[in-house]
């Protein structure tokens, strides 16, 4: 659950809407099963609403401090299954949030670079992914996003490394 929450807050804002570059080019790595280990840092209020905040408990608030507290530079190992139809469009974890926008800044067969926004409810985010392919079995990046919302404002940066497991998938992640 916490890494759940952790991956969640550092790509909270990643969607597929409102590309502007005029050209895409894939990330040239293979498909397949890949390793990522993703290192998270996070400054600043969760982005929680004031509503939702005056119901906890004293007991409750304090917890979730704990917890995101917890979370700032540990390190999060996930596998995945990485497919062509994935790779054949800009790197956004599949998160379809119709309140952002992106804007692909670069985009080679070594490196993708976006530019996010995003808007729902109190909260804004904006911020950049960076993905850099070092070879087709080797990625390196970062998240760097700063999330406002009515209850304080909370910087994510995130870096991580990813390696290539092999072709074939032990889940369909």
């Amino acid at each position: 659950m916490i890494t759940k929450i952790a991956l969640g807050l550092a790509l909270a804002a990643c969607c597929t809407i409102g590309w502007a570059a005029d050209t895409f080019h894939p990330l040239d790595v293979k498909t397949g099963e890949w390793e990522a280990s993703v290192t998270v840092a996070m400054n600043g209020a969760p982005p929680i609403p004031v509503e939702a905040l005056a119901r906890m408990t004293p007991e409750q608030r304090a917890r979730l401090e704990e917890q995101t507290k917890s979370l700032s530079g540990r390190t999060i190992v996930h596998k995945s299954c990485v497919k062509k139809e994935k790779l054949d469009q800009p790197l956004t974890f599949g998160n379809n949030d119709k309140a952002c926008t992106n804007t692909l800044v670069t985009s080679t067969g070594s490196m993708q670079e976006i530019h996010v926004e995003c808007s729902r409810n109190n909260r804004k985010s904006s911020g950049t992914l960076r993905f850099e392919a070092l070879d087709s079995e080797h990625v390196k990046g970062t998240v760097k996003m700063t999330v406002t919302s009515d209850s304080g404002n909370m910087d994510i940066n995130s870096s991580f490394t990813a390696k290539w497991v092999g072709e074939t998938c032990s889940s369909d992640k």
